[in-house]
């Protein structure tokens, strides 16, 4: 994954556009607290700043949006943490999923849903159910998601598919991933100033170009948005070359 930081710019022209914008949503919690607030009221403020940051993908052209929503390692949370973030998910699943389908976006699930709720695991079905033949925007919402994990299901499915060694390279193992039919992302982007991958789409993100800004995710707007897709549109993707 090659690295970068925030610079500021004005949006990269059509043919810098990335097809496939993934994004770890951080900071909510910091966000909340540093104004004296519970860090359930950042995550809430979060999960209403999606819808904006849709609409902008959306605008800029860009084909798919991954969105890092709950990792495999959130459940290490205090349990009233998790359990108001379950809450959470499912008031935005009831709230936006109609009108993000009369605007043509697709919701995708990646992850697992065991353990998750049966509530929680029916709305999230029925959304994706719902969307699943729209093509203006595929949103793809990692929840319960773990890239070691994705990668442990895809091998366990290959052997159990009687796939012999030989026959197994890079193109077959991406078809057994949760993204299959998808393009890698090309840029990742990660707010609240961290610079770790944090086990998030581990083989896709290979080639991704990495921006990080010091903006929490609740703050993370549209402006901030094109910013790194400008970034993204000026840099020199060599892909091991020279």
């Amino acid at each position: 994954m090659q690295a970068g930081t925030q610079t500021h710019g004005e949006v990269a022209d059509a043919t810098a556009i990335p097809r496939h914008v993934a994004i770890i949503m951080d900071g909510n919690g910091r966000w909340a607290l540093e104004r004296g607030w519970p860090r359930l009221r950042g995550h809430r403020a979060g999960t209403e700043n999606i819808r904006h940051i849709i609409e902008g993908c959306v605008e800029i052209g860009v084909g798919a949006l991954t969105l890092y929503a709950f990792s495999t390692e959130n459940w290490r949370r205090p349990d009233a943490e998790v359990t108001g973030l379950m809450m959470i998910l499912g008031e935005v699943i009831d709230r936006e999923t109609a009108k993000l389908h009369e605007n043509g976006v697709q919701l995708r699930h990646i992850g697992s849903l065991d353990g998750v709720p049966t509530r929680l695991q029916e709305r999230v079905r029925h959304a994706v159910e719902l969307t699943r033949f729209n093509s203006r925007l595929i949103v793809n919402v990692a929840f319960n998601y773990g890239g070691r994990a994705e990668l442990v299901e895809a091998i366990k499915r290959l052997v159990s598919d009687g796939v012999r060694p030989e026959h197994i390279d890079e193109s077959l193992i991406s078809s057994y991933l949760q993204t299959a039919g998808l393009p890698d992302p090309d840029l990742i982007i990660r707010t609240a100033g961290e610079l770790r991958v944090s086990n998030f789409l581990l083989w896709q993100g290979a080639y991704a170009e990495f921006w990080s800004t010091q903006v929490y995710w609740p703050d993370f707007d549209q402006d901030e948005l094109r910013r790194a897709i400008a970034d993204y549109g000026r840099r020199h993707r060599r892909f091991g070359s020279i």
